[in-house]
């Protein structure tokens, strides 16, 4: 654990978008990131010369490709089970997706030292990190991945653990509390049923879809307007790329509003 004079941040690494967080001053701290959202899409992307991560990636995807992009992962591939190596080509591809990763807990570690103003050289404190899926090979890659991006990783913890942490001080005053923990993400979806009582967690029961997520509704979304569109104008734009990422743009900004004002 963290001792007096040390800060551990928790990053949350979602398959469609990650945030950085820190407890400070008795409260949890969301950190932005450069452009000023406290989430970032799970994307790094490679040029000839340079590397972008999150925001600068998600906008030059959403732009005409360029002979240049040779190389934009999004980080979701990633992080589906690893298969175990047993070939060249398959120790090439999990290497690539591990300094992948490095990547961009590199850059999402830099915005955290940025937002306390901390120089480079004290980035190196304490972090609890957690990533979607647990499965020991996805926890060594996530290992791995942070000590390339010169991080101390204190521990790996899932989310209804993280969430049960939250609730433990309303349990300790109230007794034994069944708590259904709900999450619904952005490419994965999970339901855990817990007992909580004075810092004893129980897991009764747990269940979930790897490939369900706020993604799947984005895609309804665009698929239903895109027929409305064929239908008002007689025109097709499924053969149009350029038409459909500003069309999942807009319907990605409307489930937030709808979302966020319900």
């Amino acid at each position: 654990m963290a001792t007096a004079t040390e800060k551990a941040i928790g990053i949350d690494f979602g398959t469609i978008y990650s945030c950085v967080a820190v407890w400070q001053n008795n409260l949890i701290e969301i950190i932005a990131n450069d452009q000023g959202n406290q989430t970032t899409p799970s994307y790094v992307a490679f040029t000839d010369t340079e590397r972008l991560i999150g925001d600068a990636t998600k906008n030059q995807i959403l732009r005409p490709f360029r002979p240049e992009q040779h190389e934009a992962l999004a980080l979701q591939g990633g992080l589906r089970p690893l298969r175990q190596a047993h070939d060249r080509r398959q120790l090439q591809r999990r290497a690539e997706a591990v300094r992948t990763r490095g990547d961009f807990l590199h850059g999402a570690h830099q915005n955290e030292g940025d937002h306390r103003g901390l120089p480079e050289k004290n980035h190196q404190e304490r972090r609890r990190y957690r990533p979607r899926l647990l499965q020991r090979l996805q926890r060594q890659a996530t290992k791995d991945a942070g000590a390339i991006a010169g991080l101390n990783i204190m521990r790996i913890i899932n989310e209804p653990t993280v969430v049960a942490y939250s609730l433990d001080k309303k349990a300790s005053k109230t007794g034994e509390k069944n708590v259904l923990i709900f999450d619904l993400g952005g490419g994965t979806f999970d339901v855990s049923l817990l007992t909580i009582e004075k810092g004893i967690f129980e897991v009764k029961a747990t269940a979930g879809d790897t490939h369900l997520g706020g993604e799947d509704f984005d895609n309804r979304l665009v698929n239903h307007f895109a027929a409305e569109f064929k239908r008002k104008h007689k025109k097709d734009m499924s053969s149009n790329a350029r038409a459909l990422r500003r069309l999942r743009t807009a319907c990605e900004r409307a489930k937030r509003t709808l979302s966020s004002t319900a």
